[in-house]
């Protein structure tokens, strides 16, 4: 039985894993093509960009009004039927002709990607003995299709066109979906309240861990650079005198792929309670790449070191804090997690719109400034909750070594 158990499991991890970084990727797929998609409906380059923004947003609301609800109902369940909604819409995506209809659509896509994030905090729950290492897996996974998106929907359109993109992504969700539907286990949900107190008791984890309010504005901020960089590069590259083609941005994504290899290596290092550590070469990496491609803007070995060296630091982060944030409450790994994502992608979403607007305004060179103004703000946070914790850590100390020595107290009879 033990055993059958463990062949399952090991399993399971490689196909959420999977499961995850297909579904995730839809909201990434635009990024490379947002070009020929704002030719495609006649709009302009700035305005088309609103879509990366879009789903980012959808996501980040899915995040805060759907996951929670992974701890309230069998998640596998809820997990398939928005992986099915998901599905419907990209098949909707690739017959969208106008503005209006790419808008509206690219924000459901974000919405109902948010599966990806049940996933994670449910890896963590069927093994809690190595989290780190577990969500480091499955995490992977789903960097592997945020990174890999770009590659895909850059080839593919250059190929076919980018109403394939979705298309194609539409049968990959149909598959892992069932796939899902027979394989992942039925996981018994803790939280027996009704929904508006499942986000009332959501809600007041906020209040309730300092660490998770450290980790989110962490996430919020490192992830900002993140989706601005790739937002801003594609209207990089395409311009002069660069003039990249699709198929040659999306390529780039393979290299920021294999940081994104790396990166499960912090997961184990949070194991082992390096956390401060991790986090300054993490937010590290992420400022130093900025400041290479904003040194060199138009060398190829920079930007290539830069995207490798980026996306390992902000994903190792990421993997840090999950392992961080799962360990505060066993039974709301999914409130947990729609606090944290929620945050992450306001963060995403702000990041992009404000990437958009210093390109707007004053291209690449306002754009990486903007890029470090983030970065920077990511190390501050990471300085200062140390310091916050250290200061907790002492008072807690000495409050216990208090009660430990006090006297007796003295009753007279």
């Amino acid at each position: 039985m033990n055993q059958e158990k463990t062949r399952l499991h090991s399993g399971i991890i490689p196909l959420m894993a999977i499961s995850g970084g297909v579904m995730i990727a839809n909201i990434y797929y635009n990024q490379p093509i947002l070009k020929e998609i704002g030719v495609s409906v006649n709009t302009s380059e700035a305005a088309i960009g609103k879509i990366a923004m879009l789903s980012q947003l959808g996501f980040g609301l899915g995040m805060f009004f759907l996951l929670p609800l992974g701890d309230k109902l069998k998640r596998k369940n809820l997990i398939i039927f928005l992986a099915a909604c998901l599905a419907l819409t990209l098949t909707g995506f690739t017959f969208a002709s106008t503005p209006a209809q790419v808008y509206v659509l690219s924000f459901f896509i974000g919405l109902f990607s948010t599966p990806a994030q049940i996933i994670l905090p449910m890896a963590a729950t069927l093994d809690s003995t190595n989290r780190g290492k577990t969500v480091g897996r499955v995490f992977s996974g789903i960097l592997v299709g945020i990174l890999g998106a770009r590659v895909l929907s850059g080839l593919i359109s250059e190929w076919l066109g980018w109403r394939y993109v979705y298309g194609i992504s539409a049968m990959m969700v149909s598959i892992v979906a069932i796939l899902l539907k027979l394989f992942l286990p039925d996981v018994a949900p803790k939280f027996k309240g009704n929904y508006f107190k499942l986000l009332q008791s959501t809600l007041s984890l906020i209040r309730e861990y300092r660490l998770l309010r450290q980790a989110a504005l962490l996430g919020s901020l490192t992830f900002g650079v993140f989706c601005s960089f790739w937002t801003t590069l594609t209207f990089h590259l395409v311009s002069a005198p660069l003039h990249y083609s699709p198929g040659t941005i999306g390529s780039f994504g393979l290299i920021a792929i294999g940081g994104a290899l790396v990166a499960p290596y912090f997961g184990k290092l949070a194991d082992k309670g390096n956390i401060y550590k991790s986090l300054l070469i993490t937010v590290g990496l992420v400022i130093g790449s900025v400041i290479l491609i904003k040194i060199f803007p138009y060398s190829f070995v920079a930007l290539i070191v830069c995207i490798f060296f980026l996306d390992i630091g902000v994903q190792a982060t990421q993997i840090t804090n999950f392992a961080r944030i799962y360990s505060l409450h066993e039974h709301a790994h999914s409130r947990l997690n729609t606090i944290y994502m929620t945050t992450y992608f306001i963060g995403a979403a702000i990041g992009t719109y404000f990437g958009l607007l210093s390109w707007k305004t004053g291209g690449w060179s306002l754009s990486t400034w903007q890029m470090l103004l983030w970065g920077t703000g990511a190390l501050s946070v990471v300085i200062i909750s140390e310091r916050v914790n250290a200061k907790h850590l002492k008072h807690s100390a000495a409050a216990a070594e208090s009660r430990d020595f006090s006297p007796p107290n003295v009753v007279n009879s």
